[in-house]
């Protein structure tokens, strides 16, 4: 950052100042943690020289919530992608099965939701269409805070729900599914940045319409982008310096589409290879009767308190899953 060509690439030094901000953030909540430890064990050191259960008990709460935020650290050193930090689009799509499907996906979408405001971040259904008789048949939302993509990116896949259906009279037992994805939110504008280094400009005489003095020099212009391979001709003009000037017009337009192709490319994969709902696809399971119990089929996580999960209590899942991504990796 001290060099003195450091802004000689604007784009550059930007990435560099971002990365320069995310670690001094991480080194500042370090150095939090560090200070409110320090300030717990003289606490603690004063409670039992003075019998004080208060103050012990004040500590014992504060080595609690500090052990938690301890455990978020931990986990965010494996959200390092180039997407995690940022915030995540979550649709959730009913499986066949009419209401029982679109039950369940309303299911998914409230646990989502109250997962989000327990955890301070922002939640917005921006696209709902509801089901003929009750819930959903599909559900997008935004996820505003730290880390939302990268914390809710295993929750992508199939979501099996097993229960007495509330809307069979004979109160059989039902199987539904339902899909959950999960992408990054990014920015809508895409910048394109010709550096001339990438450019081979070549002139050649024209041979379309243009007048008599078209043909006359080496007027027009043929632009390869080379990191691409993206060719652009232009011979409309009279002068080569019109015809340069259109030709990079069209260039910047084809390298945006050529860059926003690429983007949808990249979120098609980080969205996932499209499963069938139903049956064998399934990465956790809902069981509600004949027991309760939650397992992760992915991890091997499984609890029985169905409720809470179901309430939004996910981040035992969420914790589950990053942490054996990491082992695997």
């Amino acid at each position: 950052m001290q060099a003195p060509d450091f802004w000689g690439d604007p784009e550059k030094a930007q990435q560099v100042l971002k990365e320069e901000s995310d670690l001094r953030e991480v080194l500042d909540r370090q150095a939090a943690l560090q200070r409110e430890l320090d300030d717990l064990e003289v606490l603690i050191g004063l409670g039992r020289e003075e019998g004080d259960a208060a103050a012990l008990a004040e500590a014992a709460a504060g080595l609690e919530g500090l052990a938690r935020r301890l455990r978020e650290v931990e986990l965010e050193t494996l959200l390092a992608g180039p997407y995690d930090r940022g915030n995540a689009i979550l649709t959730v799509n009913a499986g066949a099965g009419g209401t029982e499907s679109q039950d369940w996906a309303q299911m998914l979408l409230r646990m989502y939701l109250r997962w989000a405001e327990a955890r301070g971040f922002t939640a917005e259904v921006i696209d709902e269409l509801k089901g003929e008789e009750a819930g959903i048949k599909n559900a997008t939302l935004t996820l505003s805070g730290p880390y939302a993509y990268g914390t809710l990116r295993g929750e992508n896949g199939v979501h099996r729900l097993v229960r007495i259906s509330p809307f069979d009279a004979s109160k059989r037992r039902h199987t539904s599914f339902a899909s959950v994805a999960v992408i990054p939110q990014v920015e809508d504008d895409i910048e394109v940045t010709i550096d001339d280094k990438d450019l081979q400009i070549e002139t050649f005489r024209s041979s379309g319409a243009g007048g008599q003095h078209v043909n006359v020099t080496d007027s027009a212009v043929r632009i390869r982008h080379l990191p691409t391979g993206i060719v652009v001709s232009c011979q409309n003009e009279r002068s080569q310096h019109k015809n340069r000037a259109t030709g990079m017009k069209v260039l910047r337009a084809r390298l945006h589409e050529h860059a926003r192709r690429q983007r949808e490319e990249e979120m098609a994969k980080l969205e996932g290879e499209k499963l069938t709902i139903g049956f064998g696809s399934q990465i956790r399971s809902y069981v509600l009767a004949p027991y309760q119990l939650i397992k992760d089929h992915r991890t091997g996580y499984e609890t029985g308190n169905v409720q809470a999960v179901l309430d939004g209590a996910i981040d035992p899942f969420l914790e589950a899953f990053l942490l054996t991504r990491a082992g695997a990796a």
